[in-house]
C-alpha cells in the first residue's frame, strides 16, 4: 500500500516523500525502483523518480516538517490472541507528532492503515498529548481505508469501488476530496467508526465467500457436478449484491488481509461477548480445504511433487499466509521431494514482513526454487497448479504422462485422465 500510493500521489501530481526504518527499502525508491513487485510499479516509480516527484528517507522529522499530508500506510498483524498489533501505527503516529510540535502551519494525518474502530481517537489524543496542540486547530486526523488487492493495486488505486473518508474536521475532508479528484468511482464521507469498521466487513464477507464456494465445490465433486457451471448461475442473481469475484470453487484464501481481518472481527465480537458462530467457522473451513489439497496429493500414491506457484495469488510476490506454503511444509515434513517454481518470488528481492515469513516458513526457499515451470515438471510426477497464472494455462496436455492437480482452474477440462481439481 506505501509504495502503491507513493507512486500514485506523485503521478498525480503531488510531490511525495517515504518514509521507512528500513534503509534497504529507501535505498530501492531512491534509485527509482519499487520495493514490491506489482503491475506497472516499475514504470510508475522510475518515471516518477526521474521527475524528482518521488524521494525516500529515514528521517522522519524531516519529511513531516517539510510535507502538508503524512499517509499512515504501516501494518496491523495479529497478536498470538488474535488482537491488531497497533504497535507500528502508534509508532508512526508518535513519529509524526514530534513533527508537527517543531512546525506552525496545519498538518493532516491519514490513516490508511486496517484499524479497528477507535484508533482515529486514539491517535488523535497521542498526538495532542505529545505536541502540547488541540485536534483539529494545529492538526486532523483522517481515516481513510484502502480496497487494493495485490496484484491489481495500480488499477484498484484508480477505479476503487469507493472511496471512503471520516473525519471530524471539514478542512482535511476537503483536501483529501481533492487528492482524490483524479480518481474513478464515489467519494463517501462516513462517521470515523463507519470508515474504520469498513474494511473488516469487506474482508470479512470476502473470506467468507471464498469458503462457501469450496464447501459447495466439494460437495459438487462428490455429486459428480460442475462446480463451476454451478455457481455461474448462483452468480447471475445480482439482485441482492452478491458480487461474483470471490466465488469461485477452489484453493483456500491466503494474503496478509483477509486472515488477520477475520479474526481481529471475531475477537471483537468475542471481546464483547457475541457469539458469532458463522464468523467462527470461517477461518476452521479455510484450513480444512488446505488439507484436503494435501490429502489430494498424497492420494496420487507419488512422492515427487511440482508446486506452480507459491505465491498466495498470481502477478505479485507476496509468500504471507500463501496457503500453498503450509502445504509444502507438510509434504516436506512427510519426506516428500518438492519442487517450486513462481516467476515473481524468483526475481524478487524479499523484504520485510514477506522475507520473514519466508525464512520461518521455508528456510529453504531457495533451494526448492527452479528457474523454469518445465524444469519443476520434469523432475515431478504430480503438479500442483496453485493460482491462475495465464501460462499454466493447457500445460496438463502437454505432458500425459504427468498427473495434474489443479487449485486454481486454470483450465475448464474435466475429462483427462491426468487432470483434476481441488472441488471440480
Amino acid at each position: 500500500m506505501g509504495c502503491v500510493s507513493l507512486g500514485c500521489l506523485a503521478k498525480n501530481g503531488h510531490h511525495v516523500v517515504g518514509v521507512d526504518l528500513s534503509q534497504l527499502k529507501v535505498d530501492i525508491i531512491n534509485s527509482g525502483h519499487p520495493t514490491i513487485i506489482e503491475k506497472e510499479m516499475d514504470e510508475i516509480i522510475h518515471e516518477q523518480w526521474e521527475k524528482n516527484k518521488i524521494a525516500a528517507t529515514t528521517d522522519y522529522l524531516k519529511a513531516v516538517k517539510e510535507t502538508e499530508l503524512s499517509f499512515i500506510c504501516v501494518g496491523t498483524p495479529p497478536t498470538v490472541y488474535g488482537h491488531l498489533n497497533l504497535e507500528y501505527i502508534f509508532n508512526s503516529a508518535e513519529q509524526i507528532a514530534l513533527g508537527i510540535k517543531e512546525k506552525n502551519s496545519f498538518h493532516i494525518i491519514v490513516i490508511r492503515s486496517t484499524v479497528l474502530p477507535g484508533t482515529n481517537e486514539k491517535i488523535g489524543d497521542l498526538i495532542e498529548k505529545i505536541t502540547g496542540k488541540k485536534r483539529n486547530i494545529a492538526f486532523a486526523v483522517v481515516s481513510n481505508p484502502e480496497f487494493l488487492r495485490e496484484g491489481s493495486a495500480v488499477e484498484d488505486y484508480y477505479n476503487p469501488p469507493l472511496t471512503v473518508l471520516g473525519s471530524d474536521n471539514t478542512v482535511a475532508i476537503e483536501a483529501l476530496s481533492e487528492i482524490y479528484e483524479p480518481v474513478n468511482g464515489p467519494i463517501e464521507v462516513v462517521d470515523i467508526k463507519i470508515a474504520e469498521l469498513i474494511k473488516y466487513v469487506n474482508n470479512s464477507y470476502h473470506a467468507l465467500k471464498v469458503t462457501f464456494a469450496n464447501e459447495i465445490g466439494n460437495i459438487c465433486k462428490k455429486l459428480d457436478i460442475d462446480s463451476h457451471d454451478l455457481m455461474r448461475i448462483f452468480c447471475m442473481d445480482t439482485q441482492l449484491n452478491i458480487s461474483p469475484y470471490y466465488f469461485s470453487p477452489g484453493f483456500a484464501y491466503g494474503g496478509s488481509c483477509l486472515p488477520k481481518d477475520m479474526k481481529a472481527l471475531k475477537t471483537l465480537a468475542h471481546d464483547m461477548y457475541l457469539n458469532t458462530p458463522v464468523l467462527n467457522s470461517i477461518e476452521h473451513s479455510n484450513e480444512e480445504q488446505k488439507n484436503i489439497a494435501y490429502d489430494l496429493i498424497v492420494s496420487t500414491g507419488k512422492n515427487k511433487i511440482g508446486v506452480l506457484g507459491l505465491s498466495f495469488k498470481p502477478d505479485t510476490d507476496d509468500l504471507r499466509y500463501s496457503p500453498i506454503v503450509y502445504v509444502v511444509e507438510k509434504l516436506i515434513g512427510k519426506g516428500f521431494k518438492v519442487g517450486l517454481y513462481d516467476k515473481n518470488v524468483m526475481k524478487a528481492l524479499l523484504v520485510g514482513s514477506n522475507k520473514e515469513f519466508a525464512e520461518q516458513h521455508l528456510p529453504h526457499l531457495f533451494s526448492l526454487l527452479k528457474k523454469t515451470a518445465e524444469e519443476v515438471i520434469e523432475d515431478a510426477e504430480v503438479i500442483v497448479i496453485t493460482n491462475k497464472d495465464i501460462t499454466f494455462s493447457g500445460i496438463s496436455g502437454k505432458y500425459p504422462e504427468k498427473l495434474f492437480i489443479d487449485l486454481a482452474r486454470v483450465d475448464k477440462q474435466r475429462s483427462m485422465d491426468n487432470y483434476t481439481g481441488i472441488c471440480w
